[in-house]
């Protein structure tokens, strides 16, 4: 790089020269010296350079690839720096630190050596501005042999972007977002769909009440999923992916959900179907929304009537009052309920927009799956289905640890009987065990919830007790109806005999 630096030294003087050529020489002369003069240089200096602004054109936003390779050469790079700045940025959890100005580094790429120099400009006047990057201009440069221009033009630069950003995703503060109502501006300047908060929920697969082999197989699946983008360009399928979670209230459904999200590192989009005006709303939430993100419709069944619509349609055929239909969609034409259809939401999932933004994982919750339209859940919409069921002994294990830091005991083989007798949900085990009082102890909570369990068990056999005298009482009255009936039928039979009697004889005898 000595060479290159005097080279660099001359071409600076011969520079200074063509300034001074330029002012006492007709432009046509300068053109012409200027021109050759650049294919001259270039044939003697070996080294090409690359500059990336910070900022470029109008906008205020500071250029993607600017800050890709800020992230890059803070993360592979800058170690070998001397002097570095600390950054601030925007929706980042950490610091970034970077190369100060005016610092040189280098970077090895498959045997290619490169330098990447961070540099600044300053105005040439003093000026009053709200915008710091009209008076200071950040960019950083490039440099590299000529012979090397391939690789680094169609690899290196393509490797340093992918990684800056990753980077980024990587350190980035990740977000639980709502829709709006209505369209909204962001105080960072545009408008969105979504309001946000810092999704900080602590679930994770380590302390889900879950059975061992159904978290592998869901961590597994998730994993899979999020490394297999050529994969899924290869098949010629966009890159997401549907997951069903259906149960009882109570069975962790939604803490599901945040271990998923915190797995993947993933942000959380909770989407309130009632809140969507129609179709043409829910495709635009589905733009706004990024990739590496986590779709949700919680009890979906209970969003919207999805499921009912196809037989409301055949009976909008067959009404014969046509004006009692009209004088109903006059009075609904002035009211917020949803037109989100089932088609709609079909077309959200798996439809040609769903592949905007890629690496997206769609959630649907229900406690109710028979009430769901099969279209909706079928394989390829909803990918992977997921029982979320009773508390079973396994996940009884991991509540006790989490909740009391005990992994075994006595009470454990009572408890592991009750749970095959009784049907408690995740949510109803973790209260129990969960100690009310500083005089709590392990041991207490413990025999807290073997109580609620014989308890429930003792609610459980009553009921069936309950339930088993109503349907005897059901049979008792349906075989008394029977006799009833059958008792009418052969009296109808004796009058009817009667009467084809009178008409053959011409008399009743008596």
């Amino acid at each position: 790089m000595i060479s290159a630096e005097i080279i660099g030294s001359v071409l600076a003087s011969l520079m200074f020269v063509w300034a001074i050529f330029k002012q006492y020489f007709p432009y046509d002369i300068s053109h012409f010296f200027e021109r050759y003069g650049h294919k001259l240089v270039s044939f003697f200096y070996p080294y090409i350079q690359i500059t990336f602004h910070e900022y470029s054109g109008d906008g205020f936003d500071r250029g993607t690839a600017y800050v890709a390779i800020q992230r890059y050469l803070a993360a592979n790079s800058s170690v070998t720096a001397k002097r570095l700045k600390a950054d601030s940025v925007k929706d980042t959890e950490t610091l970034v630190l970077s190369m100060d100005d005016h610092e040189e580094i280098t970077d090895d790429y498959q045997g290619i050596k490169v330098w990447w120099a961070s540099s600044m400009t300053m105005p040439k006047a003093q000026s009053i501005s709200f915008y710091p990057r009209e008076d200071e201009k950040r960019f950083y440069t490039l440099s590299f042999h000529k012979k090397y221009r391939d690789s680094i033009t169609k690899s290196y630069l393509s490797h340093v972007l992918a990684e800056g950003k990753s980077i980024a995703v990587k350190n980035r503060q990740r977000k639980l977002y709502t829709n709006n109502k209505n369209e909204t501006w962001s105080r960072y300047g545009g408008r969105t769909m979504w309001s946000h908060v810092v999704f900080e929920h602590p679930a994770s697969f380590h302390t889900l009440a879950l059975e061992a082999k159904k978290k592998k197989d869901i961590m597994n699946d998730l994993i899979t999923f999020s490394k297999a983008k050529d994969y899924y360009a290869k098949v010629g399928k966009a890159w997401k992916r549907g997951y069903l979670l259906h149960g009882p209230p109570g069975t962790g459904k939604s803490t599901m959900i945040a271990a998923m999200a915190n797995l993947l590192q993933y942000d959380v989009y909770d989407l309130e179907l009632t809140s969507v005006k129609d179709n043409t709303e829910l495709r635009k939430l589905l733009i706004d929304t990024s990739g590496k993100s986590i779709i949700v419709i919680e009890d979906i069944d209970c969003s919207l009537d999805l499921t009912g619509q196809r037989k409301k349609k055949e009976k909008d055929v067959e009404t014969k009052d046509e004006k009692d239909a009209v004088k109903k969609a006059v009075e609904n034409a002035g009211t917020d309920e949803s037109k989100v259809t089932l088609s709609g939401l079909l077309n959200f999932i798996d439809g040609l927009w769903s592949a905007c933004g890629g690496e997206r994982v769609i959630v649907f919750t229900t406690n109710y799956l028979e009430k769901l339209d099969p279209a909706l859940i079928r394989r390829g919409r909803m990918d992977k289905h997921i029982e979320m069921s009773y508390c079973s002994f396994e996940a009884f294990k991991v509540l006790a640890n989490n909740y009391l830091d005990i992994e075994s005991h006595e009470l454990f083989t009572r408890i592991e009987e009750l749970l095959g007798e009784t049907e408690m949900t995740p949510a109803d085990v973790a209260e129990n065990l969960m100690p009310k009082s500083a005089e709590e102890d392990g041991e207490s909570c413990l025999n807290c919830l073997i109580s609620a369990m014989e308890d429930a068990k003792v609610a459980v056999a009553k009921a069936k007790e309950e339930e088993k005298l109503k349907a005897e009482e059901k049979e008792k009255v349906k075989a008394e109806e029977d006799i009833k009936q059958k008792i009418g039928e052969e009296k109808s039979v004796e009058e009817s005999a009667a009467s084809k009697d009178v008409k053959e004889n011409g008399a009743l005898v008596i």
